[in-house]
């Protein structure tokens, strides 16, 4: 009796019955799992989303400065007044343009990337591609205001190779010029591109590597050319990536108010109002109305991008 009574085994601990209980139920284990980012995401993301808006709904007090929590529709009336809707114009085009070019210039190193590097060279592309990312941005940014400027390093070189001609012509032009690119809207968006580049070249690099070389060896045995190949096989199936990629470089645009602080002339973009009105005026409740501007324009970009499948791409 003493003999069987010694072999029976023992009752499972506390910590064997949990890992048990979350083996058997794995909904039980994900719901653990995604509690304490989802609470975070919550309270913290949402919780200040919701309160931007219920500032938004508040007005400035002229006389006294202070805050009036009386709700009304001031805020949101006066930024269809002629000057704001400007700055929100100038900021899509500019989150546009910025856009554009970064496709422009990114599809090509992406494609030779996914395409034609191998070994050492492709590390290599992915070092020079992520490297700007390694250093701060501020330092970076002001590293663009020196080589910008009057007496800066690209107007040296164009100087040395009798091209400060084209220079003149282009800070000429009334919209994009001023008086150094370092006091223009085209240096803006000379750093703009710069900046957001590299976010632009890997989802397009990660989409092209995705496509099946038995499509293109498809299409070669169909009698398409190369161009045509490119055109009809690997274009709509790196899209995605090019949607995604956007989705960064407009976004982060839109929303950045340093850059055109630093680089460019008197001209206002969202991100400088929202921070003026802010920091400056103390107009907490007018900045907290127009910062769902770019909210609403981003949104809408998401839904369009996302018909495109750039969240396949992400």
């Amino acid at each position: 009796m003493k003999l069987a009574a010694a072999t029976l085994p023992a009752p499972p601990g506390l910590g064997n019955q949990l890992s048990t209980l979350l083996y058997t139920r794995r909904g039980l284990l994900l719901a653990l799992l995604l509690v304490p980012p989802m609470l975070w995401f919550g309270v913290i993301y949402l919780g200040s989303l919701f309160s931007l808006l219920a500032n938004s709904f508040f007005r400035l007090d002229d006389f006294t400065g202070q805050v009036v929590r009386e709700v009304g529709l001031g805020n949101f009336v006066e930024i269809f007044t002629p000057t704001n809707l400007d700055v929100a114009l100038r900021s899509t085009v500019m989150a546009i343009l910025v856009t554009l070019a970064c496709a422009v210039i990114g599809f090509p190193i992406a494609y030779y990337m996914a395409r034609h590097a191998r070994g050492a060279q492709k590390a290599l592309l992915y070092v020079a591609v992520m490297l700007p990312l390694w250093s701060s941005y501020v330092v970076r940014l002001y590293a663009w205001k020196l080589l910008l400027a009057k007496e800066g390093a690209i107007s040296w070189v164009l100087q040395s190779l009798h091209l400060q001609w084209l220079l003149d012509a282009l800070l000429s032009v009334p919209v994009v010029g001023g008086s150094s690119l370092s006091f223009s809207p085209l240096g803006t968006f000379i750093v703009f591109v710069y900046m957001w580049l590299p976010f632009m070249i890997l989802p397009i690099q990660a989409a092209i590597e995705r496509v099946p070389g038995s499509y293109l060896e498809a299409s070669s045995d169909l009698g398409a050319t190369p161009a045509q190949t490119f055109r009809k096989v690997i274009l709509p199936l790196a899209m995605p990536g090019v949607a995604a990629g956007s989705i960064f470089s407009f976004s982060l645009t839109l929303g950045d108010y340093i850059i055109p602080q630093v680089i460019g002339n008197s001209t206002l973009y969202i991100g400088q109002v929202v921070y003026r009105q802010q920091g400056v005026a103390g107009n907490l409740p007018f900045a907290a109305a127009f910062s769902l501007v770019p909210i609403l324009i981003i949104a809408v970009y998401l839904w369009l991008a996302k018909r495109k499948g750039a969240f396949d791409a992400l």
